[in-house]
């Protein structure tokens, strides 16, 4: 208001006026479209639940609750256990929510999510423009981290990938699922003959 109350003072053509104000309205402009989004009251902490990547948190469902909706499940994914226990992993950075309804479609229970980065040491390496991330708990290895090169992210998840199928057979083995003949374990004719 000063401003305008002292550009009215001076002696200056409509024009000039005209140049003058249009530095003053885009500032106010900005405020205008700045100030709702700062005026919506922000989420209370009761209301957040906050998960690391890739680690999950427990909540308590409402003893009614019938169904659950995630937001966007590419964030964070929910798996109910027996007795309304909820598993929340968070899969990717990013912010979404989660809603338990009754079977009639009441809200019971409505929780944003945010899900932010790895809370354990990590080293983040550049080499160039491209990106690989290492855990150091203790020992330093390469992690599975979103926003790594391609080569280093598909190299990484296929060690990971590979690995957990090792685990996995190797699991079902012992379990008694699963019965080895000569074929699968490599003691066919050719490793036969060695061992005699």
């Amino acid at each position: 208001m000063a401003a305008l109350s002292a550009l009215g003072r001076l002696r200056l053509s409509p024009l000039h006026r005209l140049a003058a104000i249009r530095p003053l309205s885009a500032a106010l402009l900005a405020i205008a479209v700045a100030v709702p989004a700062a005026a919506q009251p922000p989420i209370p902490w009761s209301e957040k639940i906050t998960v690391n990547m890739d680690q999950a948190r427990l909540v308590q469902l409402p003893d009614r609750a019938a169904n659950v909706i995630i937001g966007n499940p590419l964030i964070a994914d929910v798996s109910i256990q027996p007795g309304g226990l909820t598993v929340i992993t968070g899969k990717s950075y990013g912010a979404t929510n989660f809603i338990a309804t009754d079977r009639r479609g009441a809200v019971l229970l409505e929780k944003f999510i945010e899900v932010t980065g790895p809370r354990d040491r990590t080293l983040v390496m550049y080499n160039g423009p491209d990106r690989q991330t290492f855990s150091c708990t203790p020992e330093c290895s390469r992690r599975l981290t979103l926003g790594d090169s391609p080569e280093s992210f598909e190299k990484t998840l296929g060690e990971i990938t590979a690995r957990n199928a090792q685990a996995t057979a190797a699991g079902a083995l012992t379990s008694g699922q699963i019965q080895l003949d000569s074929r699968s374990v490599g003691t066919g004719p050719q490793q036969q003959k060695q061992q005699q």
